[in-house]
C-alpha cells in the first residue's frame, strides 16, 4: 500500500467525530486579546487563528487617532476610502485590509489568521501605537458541525470525481496575469538555470513533475514570502495527519497541512514542502509544490529550485496500483499560481519568464499522469 495516507481517512476521522457528536457538543469559546499595535510596523501578527463563522469585536485607542488623520498623504493606502493612520485589519496573510477604525465588529468568512496593521504609505502620519482590545466569540457547535458537513460533502465529490476520471467545474487552474518584468535575466543566472536537471525523479528514478519555477532570496526571505502568499508546510508523517486531522476537528480548527510524498532534485529530497487549499476538501484537492537549495548562488543569494503541481482528484497510481492524486495536466495553470500567491502576498521585487534549452512540454509524473506545458520556468526575486 502506497505510504501516502489514503484519501478518506481524514474525511472518515472527521466525519466519525461529527457522527459522534464529538464536534458538535464543545461549547463555543469567547476569547480575550489586547495588543499594543505600532504605527511604524506596516503589520502586526496577532497569533490569533480564525476559523470560519468566528465573530470579532475589535476595539481602539491610543495615542495616535485610531481613526484616522484628515489631511494626510492618501499615496499607495491598503484601505485607499480609508483615513490615512486608521487602524485596518486583515483575516489572512495575503487577504483583503479592512477598516476598523476606533471599533468595529467583523465576522470570518474563512479559516485564516488575525493581522492588525495601520492605513499608511510609506510614512505613517502619525508614530506611536493603538490599544487594541480584541473579543473573539468562536462559532457555537452547531454552526461548526454544519460547516465541517459542506466540507465534506465537497471533499466526497472530489474524490468519486477523481475516482471516476471526471474532473468537476472549475477544477482546472486559472490562470491570473503576473507582473511579468520585461529586463533581461543575467547572462550567469540564465546558465545556471540552463544546467538545472528539467524533472524530479521519485526514489525509484521514475522522471516525475518539472520544475517550473526558482525563487531567488535567503532562506528567511523566501519562507516570508510563501508565508504571505498563504502557503501551508506540509506534514512529513502520515501517523502524525492523522493525529492532527482528529486533533484540530475536535478543537473546531481547520486542517490544511496534508502530508506529500517525497521527491527528489540533486539526488536528495526535497527541502520544504507546501501547500494550498480549502479545508477538508485539501485531502482531494490542493495547489502545492517543493523547493530544493539549488547547489549554487547568484550574486551571493541562494536560488531554490521548484516543482509546483494542482491536485485535483483521485487516480490509480501506475506503478503500484494504489490510489494517489490526479494532477491537473496544465502544469501551467500551477505555476502562474505559484507567482499570483505570491504577488499578492506583496513580498516579490520581481518576476522573469526564462525558456531552457530542452524545454519540457509533454510528460508523465512519476504515478503516470500526463501533463503538457509550455516550458518556461517562472523566475521570482523576493524580498
Amino acid at each position: 500500500m502506497k505510504r501516502w495516507i489514503r484519501a478518506l481517512d481524514i474525511v472518515a476521522i472527521a466525519s466519525l467525530l461529527v457522527c459522534k457528536g464529538i464536534a458538535q457538543t464543545a461549547p463555543a469559546a469567547a476569547n480575550d486579546y489586547s495588543f499594543n499595535v505600532s504605527t511604524t510596523q506596516t503589520w502586526t501578527d496577532t497569533g490569533v487563528d480564525l476559523s470560519a463563522g468566528d465573530v470579532l469585536n475589535i476595539t481602539a485607542s491610543g495615542n495616535c487617532n485610531p481613526s484616522g488623520v484628515s489631511g494626510a498623504s492618501t499615496q499607495a493606502l491598503p484601505v485607499a476610502d480609508a483615513l490615512p493612520g486608521a487602524l485596518i485589519a486583515k483575516l489572512q496573510a495575503q487577504g483583503t485590509p479592512v477598516l476598523i477604525g476606533s471599533s468595529k465588529e467583523v465576522t470570518v468568512d474563512a479559516a485564516g489568521h488575525l493581522f492588525l496593521g495601520i492605513n499608511a504609505g510609506d510614512k505613517p502620519p502619525c508614530k506611536g501605537s493603538f490599544e487594541v482590545k480584541v473579543h473573539r466569540q468562536a462559532q457555537t457547535a452547531s454552526s461548526r458541525g454544519d460547516v465541517l458537513k459542506q466540507q465534506l460533502v465537497a471533499a466526497a465529490g472530489i474524490f468519486l470525481a477523481g475516482q471516476l476520471g471526471v474532473q468537476q467545474p472549475g477544477s482546472t487552474t486559472a490562470t491570473p496575469a503576473l507582473k511579468i518584468s520585461n529586463t533581461p535575466l543575467d547572462s550567469g543566472l540564465r546558465k545556471d538555470i540552463d544546467g538545472l536537471p528539467r524533472r524530479v525523479n521519485d526514489q525509484f528514478k521514475n522522471f516525475g513533475d518539472m520544475v517550473n519555477f526558482v525563487l531567488i532570496g535567503s532562506e528567511k526571505q523566501v519562507q516570508s514570502a510563501i508565508d504571505a502568499a498563504n502557503f501551508h508546510v506540509a506534514d512529513t508523517s502520515d501517523k502524525k495527519a492523522v493525529l492532527e486531522a482528529a486533533m484540530t476537528t475536535y478543537e473546531n480548527k481547520d486542517y490544511l497541512t496534508m502530508p506529500m510524498s517525497t521527491l527528489y532534485l540533486f539526488n536528495r529530497p526535497q527541502d520544504f514542502g507546501y501547500e494550498q487549499a480549502e479545508p477538508i476538501a485539501m485531502v482531494a484537492s490542493r495547489h502545492h509544490f517543493r523547493l530544493w537549495k539549488a547547489p549554487f548562488t547568484w550574486n551571493g543569494q541562494t536560488v531554490w529550485v521548484g516543482a509546483g503541481t494542482h491536485d485535483i482528484g483521485f487516480a490509480k497510481d501506475k506503478r503500484n496500483g494504489d490510489v494517489t492524486h490526479k494532477i491537473d495536466p496544465n502544469v501551467d495553470g500551477e505555476r502562474e499560481n505559484i507567482g499570483a500567491s505570491l504577488e499578492k502576498g506583496g513580498k516579490v521585487k520581481s518576476m522573469s519568464y526564462y525558456l531552457p534549452p530542452n524545454p519540457v512540454q509533454d510528460a508523465k509524473n512519476a504515478t503516470g499522469d500526463g501533463y503538457k506545458s509550455d516550458g518556461r520556468i517562472l523566475v521570482v526575486f523576493v524580498e
